[in-house]
């Protein structure tokens, strides 16, 4: 066996692979702070995100590669941490937010804010910094599903500019037209007007620093769609669907936007929403009301990644109806939407190591 140096730990990580990026950790540097004391070894592994769902795996192929290359009878304590990743170096807009990532559906109904809502608070409590814009002007839905629709954001003065603190709910930075008018009122706007209210909420909000940036877009390929890709260079996309035919038709329609050419936003992956009923009383029971894996065979079409499925369970609309998220709750509707983050997550940090930054795109339409 080697002798017990920071080179010799070195070379043994080295046969480490992340299994997602399909690279040594050395090599993606993530392995930080080695300490050697007499027989015992210290040091870090940076993951590319707290979400990961791998991190268990890792840290046991760690010791493994420590016990075969180096020696089996070293006292070695591993640090699992993280710093989630970024195509956005040097951003002129948001220059603190790391990913900014679109949740969109092409058809209402089909649960793309109550996705979005459990998303943003899974990954927040994993240990990320998120911040949510409910980009759905007409028909804001965040504030209810925060318990905080009678909430309105505050404003400091920074230089010249007048700035909009975001409401913070269960470790999630808020900012929704919702919080700025009553919520009985209708929104009656053109275009142009819902358009300049969501780079109000990008550019003149204090975002602060955050590791996700999540856009909870309204139904369809509308205004607002464009108005994101050409404000702000978009990480990837998050499409929403449910299982029937009907539902699949407009998310086809939602996916092949984002992968025009001209627009070339990469798509992380398509969740499936109501995916089967499971009653209360007979959680193992599966039942596919609206069809079977509609979204899972629409992934493997256009092959963009299956991000799984989430049941339609009574515990997660009344969850979104009290404002308390059901990925808070002990359910199997939790353990969906925290495996949706890991997933979501994992897809983020695959796209950041192997593809360049999104432009910003200069479509004129």
């Amino acid at each position: 066996m080697a002798a017990l140096t920071k080179e010799n730990v070195i070379k043994a990580l080295r046969h480490v692979d992340d299994p997602d990026i399909k690279k040594d950790l050395v090599t993606l540097n993530m392995i930080q702070d080695i300490e050697i004391e007499a027989n015992k070894l210290t040091f870090t592994v940076m993951l590319t995100t707290p979400a990961c769902p791998l991190k268990e795996l890792i840290k046991n192929d760690c010791l493994k590669a420590i016990e075969e290359h180096v020696g089996a009878d070293i006292e070695v304590s591993i640090n699992m941490s993280s710093q989630v990743t970024s195509t956005r170096d040097n951003a002129p807009l948001l220059p603190q937010v790391k990913n900014i990532i679109a949740i969109a559906s092409g058809k209402g109904g089909v649960g793309k804010s109550t996705v979005t809502a459990n998303l943003a608070v899974a990954l927040a409590r994993s240990g990320a910094k998120v911040g949510l814009i409910d980009a759905d002007i007409y028909g804001p839905s965040i504030p209810t599903m925060f318990n905080c629709e009678h909430e309105q954001p505050n404003i400091k003065k920074e230089g010249e500019r007048n700035l909009i603190i975001p409401i913070e709910q269960y470790g999630v930075k808020l900012m929704s037209i919702g919080f700025l008018t009553p919520a009985e009122n209708a929104v009656v706007w053109r275009g142009p007007m819902a358009s300049s209210a969501l780079k109000q909420f990008i550019g003149d909000t204090d975002w602060g620093e955050l590791d996700y940036l999540l856009i909870d877009l309204p139904p369809g390929t509308g205004d607002i769609h464009l108005t994101l890709v050409q404000t702000v260079p978009v990480t990837g996309v998050v499409l929403v669907t449910t299982p029937q035919k009907v539902a699949l038709a407009d998310a086809q329609k939602g996916l092949t936007m984002f992968m025009q050419p001209q627009i070339n936003v990469p798509i992380l992956g398509i969740v499936e929403n109501m995916a089967y009923f499971t009653p209360e009383e007979l959680p193992d029971n599966k039942y596919y009301i609206f069809g079977k894996d509609g979204g899972k065979n629409l992934a493997e079409k256009h092959k963009v990644p299956y991000l799984g499925q989430i049941p339609l369970v009574q515990s997660i609309r009344e969850a979104g109806d009290i404002g308390y998220p059901a990925v808070m709750q002990d359910s199997v509707s939790a353990d969906a939407f925290n495996s949706l983050s890991q997933q979501v997550a994992q897809q983020v940090a695959i796209r950041n190591a192997q593809l360049a930054e999104t432009k910003r795109v200069e479509l004129k339409v």
